[in-house]
């Protein structure tokens, strides 16, 4: 997308492209939790032998929760969130989007 529109392309898709790219393994809101770190531990293994049309499954990898909705794994949302430096945020213009961050705790981009 080359241009920024007003409105938001609220659907975020969940691909090895947007997982690459998805700001939330590095998240200080995700550093504390012991299910987000054990799937940071798999996210190499689980994304290297995929093609671009493919995922894996979504309990396996952290991240992409604006295309995926809600965390599973205790986090601590009073930790500053880093949405609006992510690449995946950018492009989708999730500026616009309800919720706009913490989509780890609140739920993904509508």
């Amino acid at each position: 997308m080359s241009e920024k529109s007003a409105a938001v392309e609220a659907e975020v898709p969940y691909s090895v492209s947007n997982i690459k790219r998805c700001m939330c393994p590095q998240c200080p809101v995700q550093a504390d939790s012991a299910g987000t770190q054990e799937k940071i531990g798999n996210l190499r293994n689980e994304t290297k032998s995929l093609g671009e049309g493919e995922a894996p499954e979504l309990q396996k990898v952290p991240g992409v929760y604006c295309s995926t909705g809600a965390a599973s794994c205790v986090l601590n949302p009073n930790k500053q969130c880093l949405c609006k430096t992510c690449a995946v945020w950018g492009e989708y213009c999730l500026e616009h989007a309800n919720p706009m961050m913490y989509f780890c705790d609140i739920g993904r981009a509508t």
